[in-house]
């Protein structure tokens, strides 16, 4: 696709998972909105993630999930990158050549709690003493013992479709069974699997992932047609906010392995609120911050300042102490 010509031919990289193919539809739907003669292309990468089912912290993390992608966007292969923010390395920069065009408009942030088909559980205090809980995220298991700490948390990765197959007990490979699974609201949301939400976690009680809900456009830094198009679908509120957010990462030089939270909102004033929280693998210790913005609400010094008052407070020994699941 030439620089100087209209976008009129997109080939979009995305995991193969339901989920990102889910996404890719989502996106593809919108700037079909925008320019109802564009040709899109899906084009699903299987990523050195996806082919890895132990612990990620053993093969180079959450990162993974964007590196084959990204190699693809940057060959030119592909002309649209589309990523999950929160699986993006805030310690790695972009490969050469490549930008961020869009952050799309977040979608819900919240984690939730789900049990087999038939249990009667409402909730995370219904759970039995002792309860196998699945999650294979280290900010997710800090937060759950910090609530919990009789609970034992079950490293569970793959698709979503795989974690609720295992958690139904329909897999033959299983081991002991599991009471429950916490999953992404917004995941959920997009399957059509809201049915399956036993217990919505607000953020005072179970604070989210850097970046959670927020989907990112990357291309090619000369394909300024392209570039052009993506920018129509930015949201200007999720890019303040989610700058705060990986700004205060960035400070913490936390990775995708790091028990690491942290969410901003924008007040009706106008003024940005970041709460920021770095735990200890069981949840028994922690840091936090809750900050607000004065103007001119820089989210770049906000979240510069979160990771400094985080650090003040200990949290570099809870990211370095941290082990994996």
């Amino acid at each position: 696709m030439s620089a100087d010509s209209p976008a009129r031919e997109l080939r979009i990289g995305t995991r193969t998972s339901p989920m990102a193919l889910a996404q890719t539809a989502h996106v593809a739907q919108l700037l079909h909105r925008l320019d109802p003669a564009l040709r899109i292309e899906t084009v699903p990468v299987q990523t050195e993630a996806d082919l890895w089912h132990a612990d990620l912290s053993g093969t180079g993390g959450k990162g993974l999930f964007v590196k084959a992608i990204d190699a693809r966007l940057q060959s030119g292969e592909i002309d649209l990158a589309l990523h999950c923010l929160k699986d993006v390395p805030g310690d790695v920069p972009l490969r050469e050549g490549l930008v961020v065009a869009a952050h799309l408009e977040r979608a819900d942030v919240r984690d939730a709690l789900v049990v087999p088909e038939h249990a009667t559980a409402c909730g995370l205090d219904d759970l039995p003493s002792g309860a196998r809980v699945g999650t294979a995220s280290v900010r997710r298991r800090a937060q759950l013992l910090r609530a919990r700490p009789d609970l034992r948390i079950v490293p569970v990765r793959g698709a979503v479709g795989t974690r609720l197959e295992l958690l139904d007990g329909k897999r033959e490979d299983t081991g002991p069974g599991l009471d429950a699974l916490v999953l992404a609201a917004a995941g959920l949301h997009r399957l059509g699997l809201d049915h399956r939400m036993r217990q919505v976690f607000e953020t005072d009680a179970m604070l989210p992932a850097v970046g959670a809900g927020v989907l990112s456009l990357e291309c090619r830094r000369q394909d300024t047609a392209v570039a052009a198009l993506l920018e129509q679908l930015n949201h200007e509120p999720t890019l303040t906010e989610a700058t705060a957010e990986r700004v205060m990462l960035q400070g913490l030089r936390g990775h995708c392995n790091s028990p690491i939270a942290g969410y901003c909102v924008t007040g009706p004033d106008g003024r940005l609120s970041l709460r920021g929280m770095v735990f200890s693998p069981d949840g028994a210790a922690f840091a936090q911050v809750h900050l607000r913005s004065d103007p001119p609400h820089d989210p770049a010094a906000l979240g510069a300042h979160a990771a400094t008052e985080l650090l003040t407070q200990g949290a570099r020994a809870l990211i370095d102490t941290g082990t994996p699941l």
